[in-house]
């Protein structure tokens, strides 16, 4: 008769599609009774694909056939994606969520925190893709140490590069390292479409888009172009930053893209040396903004000098030092987006219409 041990050690050899992780490794194995020669698995996993679905069943079925047991496997699911959240039709069916991370003001930690809130979600066993919008500073390549790596051209197609199980593309990866891209705001949207259109994405359970800072031309494109699921701002403490955040937080509004929570970037200050932590920007300061706007705080992410040694290096923090605070709280924050993505799907996103945008 075989044990629980061996079971869990016969499922633990089943790598979830895409990745060279087991679902075991990634906590998707919820459940094994054994009773009479009854087995009973019970699994859940975040994605809401039918493939995945059935090549779980099937190989997990086969693997444990020779125990000659009578097998019930339930695989539990999300539901899959309503059609749409915000206004956007639909020109990507094959990936369920999109998540549009935006700041009102530059150099407040966007695309850092973009970065690692993609790999935090891969790492958690999500098929992630990452998408760098931000056509007049794309940093993404250099900080998924991709830069200077060109893509696979397929015709007209263009197929993303892999990086850290992660799907990314940017608009740096397809012109001269360091051009200038002087353009018009007509030329910003056909760009952004011409991207969605062209760039081969496999399936996937959430795309994560790095836009520019403010509200312009490329938010607009984008929510034209596509459902968007969810927004997510990033701010630092400081009041200067907050009064853009809150018009970024104001376009969301205006856009009929439900709000996922706040990232207080550079919140407090990691000693390297003794381990405190200091607030040298102040820290909680979004708090009164959340409040107003009636969502979340993803997280408070400090400053510690291996966040900029890992983008600098093309590993961000969350690969090259995962047990580390700041990796521990980029994870939280993937872990409540995801969460809010699902309640999006559930209830249809969020009203704010009647949210007025103040200033504190």
């Amino acid at each position: 008769m075989a044990k629980i041990s061996e079971i869990r050690e016969i499922i633990n050899q089943v790598n979830y599609p895409g990745f060279t992780k087991s679902i075991v490794s990634f906590n998707f194995l919820k459940n094994v009774t054994l009773k009479d020669e009854k087995l009973i698995v019970d699994i859940e996993i975040p994605s809401a694909s039918k493939e995945i679905k059935e090549q779980l069943e099937l190989e997990i079925s086969k693997r444990l056939s020779f125990l000659n047991l009578e097998l019930t496997l339930t695989i539990n699911q999300p539901k899959p994606p309503k059609e749409s959240s915000s206004n956007g039709k639909n020109v990507l069916p094959n990936i369920q969520h999109f998540v549009m991370v935006s700041s009102g003001k530059g150099g407040v930690g966007k695309s850092t925190t973009t970065v690692n809130l993609a790999i935090a979600l891969a790492q958690q066993g999500k098929r992630v893709g990452l998408l760098d919008l931000d056509v007049y500073g794309p940093n993404i390549p250099r900080m998924m140490g991709i830069e200077g790596e060109q893509p696979n051209f397929l015709g007209k197609n263009i197929k993303p590069i892999l990086a850290h199980d992660i799907q990314v593309m940017s608009i740096g990866s397809l012109v001269e390292r360091g051009a200038s891209l002087i353009w018009k705001g007509a030329m910003v949207t056909q760009a952004i479409e011409q991207m969605l259109e062209d760039i081969l994405w496999n399936k996937l359970d959430v795309l994560l888009f790095d836009m520019p800072p403010g509200t312009g031309d490329a938010q607009l494109a984008l929510a034209q172009s596509l459902p968007v699921t969810a927004g997510v701002c990033v701010t630092t403490p400081q009041k200067v930053a907050l009064d853009d955040t809150i018009r970024s937080m104001d376009m969301f509004n205006n856009l009929k893209i439900p709000i996922a929570g706040v990232v207080e970037n550079m919140s407090g200050f990691i000693c390297p040396e003794t381990g405190k932590e200091y607030n040298i920007f102040g820290k909680g300061t979004t708090k009164p903004l959340i409040e107003n706007f009636k969502t979340q705080l993803l997280g408070e992410i400090p400053i510690e000098p291996a966040i900029r040694e890992g983008g600098d290096a093309g590993v961000p923090i969350t690969v090259v030092a995962p047990e580390c605070e700041t990796s521990k709280r980029y994870q939280e924050a993937a872990e409540k987006l995801w969460d809010y993505l699902g309640k999006v799907n559930e209830e249809g996103g969020v009203d704010n219409s009647s949210i007025q945008a103040t200033i504190f």
